[in-house]
């Protein structure tokens, strides 16, 4: 087996989502079909920043990891990147300073790593996030990590705004996981898998 860990905060568990799914069950359920080997954990803390993320998640991913006898190949972690730094006034110094300690940890542990950047959200400054988006891709592209923008595209959605709207500006609903999963299943990330994207058609 081969093991993908999705990191983050509520928006990994996929809160608000009126079908409990989130982007991460949507990307997983459209990913299984593709690849018999491999085994997927959320491991999602409300409200986290990138700091309180950095000091618990490598404990989580190596109690799940199971035995080296057991491995068909690398293991993954996806680590989703929320709002709070932002909400909370984390400096942009101290949030670079725990991504390089997550993607280098996650380095030093054998795990393959993708970066996901944060989403727009209506609660929070649109500038800000928009600093941040950039400051994350900037961590990733330094470590020659993939890195998934939700922001850029995201922005300018109206679908995006609408379920923003909606749902009271802090969490998307079902349309916009929906949007998150595709934006994430587009990156690249069947070849950051391993996996062929077109084998459930052809079987």
């Amino acid at each position: 087996m081969r093991n993908v860990f999705f990191v983050g905060d509520e928006l990994v568990a996929g809160h608000g989502d009126p079908k409990a799914l989130g982007w991460s069950g949507r990307v997983v359920a459209r990913t299984l079909p593709l690849s018999a080997d491999l085994r997927f954990h959320t491991l999602a803390v409300p409200r986290e920043t990138t700091g309180e993320l950095a000091s618990r998640w490598d404990d989580e991913v190596l109690r799940r990891r199971g035995p080296a006898e057991e491995s068909t190949g690398s293991d993954h972690v996806v680590v989703a990147i929320g709002r709070h730094d932002v909400s909370q006034g984390v400096s942009p110094t101290m949030t670079r300073l725990h991504l390089a300690n997550t993607l280098d940890r996650a380095s030093a542990l054998g795990l393959k790593a993708m970066l996901v950047g944060p989403p727009p959200i209506a609660a929070v400054d649109r500038r800000a996030i928009a600093e941040y988006a950039a400051l994350c891709e900037e961590s990733a592209t330094r470590r020659d990590v993939p890195y998934v923008d939700m922001y850029g595209p995201l922005a300018r959605h109206d679908q995006w705004a609408t379920d923003m709207d909606t749902s009271g500006g802090e969490l998307p609903l079902q349309a916009g996981y929906g949007l998150m999963a595709w934006l994430v299943l587009h990156s690249q990330w069947h070849e950051w898998l391993g996996i062929d994207p077109t084998v459930a058609q052809r079987d």
